[in-house]
């Protein structure tokens, strides 16, 4: 398996490993979209036998306060055909994915996604950070990474999305 950064020949693949892993076009949608606006942050692929079968994408979000905000990245989604997955795609996708953000220099990373996946990574809820989303859900499904030491230190407010996200 190789993890490596999306090129342009990908995105006919990537777009079928959301689909396939989402059971729709919802979140393939909206990452078409941010990449064709420009707002794509960082986005990964799983190869194996030169087939995409595994996909993880970042875009950039802001934690806003009344008078202040922090730039975050926002890790969505993370995919795996359902064939492939359950074998360490994902693992990989993630391991590599959060280290080239912290080399990238970004502090901190939002995902709203399933609690008990994403804690073996070192998030913890959102709220433990003074931050929530500007979507409603569980509060154990809010969660935030730190990736550089005292990165949410004084840090908290609404963390808002690109719009794209907002039909999602």
């Amino acid at each position: 398996m190789i993890i490596r950064r999306e090129e342009p020949r990908d995105i006919a693949a990537i777009r079928f490993v959301n689909e396939q892993a989402f059971g729709g076009s919802v979140e393939a949608n909206a990452i078409d979209a941010l990449r064709d606006r420009g707002a794509a942050a960082l986005s990964f692929v799983a190869v194996i036998d030169d087939r995409v079968v595994g996909h993880l994408f970042f875009s950039l979000v802001t934690i806003e306060a009344r008078d202040r905000s922090w730039p975050a990245i926002g890790l969505a989604p993370l995919s795996v055909l359902p064939e492939y997955q359950r074998q360490g795609i994902g693992t990989a996708l993630m391991n590599a994915g959060l280290e080239e953000c912290r080399q990238l220099g970004h502090e901190r990373v939002i995902v709203l996604g399933h609690p008990a996946y994403y804690p073996r990574f070192g998030f913890e809820r959102a709220s433990h950070y003074g931050v929530r989303f500007e979507y409603e859900a569980p509060d154990e499904a809010c969660l935030a990474l730190a990736l550089q030491p005292g990165a949410f230190e004084g840090v908290g407010g609404v963390a808002k999305y690109q719009p794209e996200w907002s039909g999602v």
